[in-house]
């Protein structure tokens, strides 16, 4: 398939028209309540919505219990944090949870092609209108698919940089690393961590080749720098099912693949997710 882009995205409505309906799984994250960690907040009640930020948030029953999966942004301030639920007859409950300390450490790289740094004019266009493609797919909520939160890891490598990273382009500072990068050899198959249903495909200026898979409720990952993207948009895939090679598109040092984790519009630790 080429590398052009190919886009399609499935929007399900306003936040006020999402039906956020509780899922049975199987098996939860790991809890880790820091800034782009995950809370696992029991509602103590069954339900039908719950909003965290104003984004709905997963609502999980888990052995005879139901939870609220709080995805944690990195800027997430310290202290005592709030959600609100709605019951199927109206109420609204609000729970709270608290978000500790935690030091990330720092990173400092060196990129060859300065305009992967400082974009020019004409690089902003086409940046800003991947972002607004990718904040539309990242909003995307799924209630016809079926969670799961352990999954494998995307690819076979070393994890080469860690997720919450302070990042450093040429001694010029920029966001905090938002994902897990695992250094593997290019053309190292990539494979879906998941069940789940491609919701954008496209070459991007800083994520290059680039997949971002919908696995429901909120639940969507990312997959960036690859060499061959192997999926459509709109596919479904299975745990295990090839998703693309690892390669060196967009804006790296050498080949890998970058993999993020959105839970409720946020960016969290991939390692939370993983059961290697």
């Amino acid at each position: 398939m080429t590398f052009m882009r190919s886009f399609m995205l499935l929007t399900f409505g306003l936040l006020s028209m999402h039906n956020v309906l509780a899922v049975e799984v199987t098996a939860l994250p790991e809890e880790l309540t820091v800034p782009g960690g995950i809370a696992l907040v029991p509602t103590n009640t069954m339900a039908s919505r719950a909003y965290y930020d104003n984004d709905a948030v997963l609502l999980a029953e888990f052995e005879g219990q139901q939870y609220a999966v709080v995805g944690i942004p990195l800027s997430a301030a310290l202290g005592q944090h709030t959600i609100t639920l709605q019951t199927p007859n109206g109420q609204e409950i609000v729970k709270h949870f608290q978000v500790s300390d935690k030091e990330y450490v720092e990173q400092r790289l060196t990129i060859t092609n300065t305009r992967q740094v400082n974009p020019n004019n004409d690089d902003m266009v086409r940046i800003n209108r991947e972002s607004a493609e990718m904040r539309e797919a990242f909003s995307s909520w799924d209630d016809s698919l079926q969670p799961v939160f352990q999954m494998r890891p995307p690819v076979d490598g070393i994890r080469s940089s860690s997720f919450g990273l302070r990042r450093f382009f040429n001694d010029q500072p920029r966001a905090p690393h938002s994902g897990m990068d695992i250094a593997a050899d290019e053309g190292t198959p990539i494979f879906a961590p998941a069940p789940g249903v491609i919701r954008a495909t496209g070459n991007y200026f800083f994520n290059g080749n680039t997949i971002i898979l919908d696995h429901g409720h909120g639940l969507i990952t990312l997959y960036c720098h690859m060499n061959t993207i192997d999926v459509e948009p709109g596919m479904r895939v299975e745990t295990g099912e090839q998703i693309g090679k690892v390669g060196q598109t967009g804006r790296v040092t050498g080949p890998h693949l970058h993999w993020s984790v959105n839970l409720n519009n946020v960016r969290v630790d991939p390692a939370l997710f993983l059961t290697e």
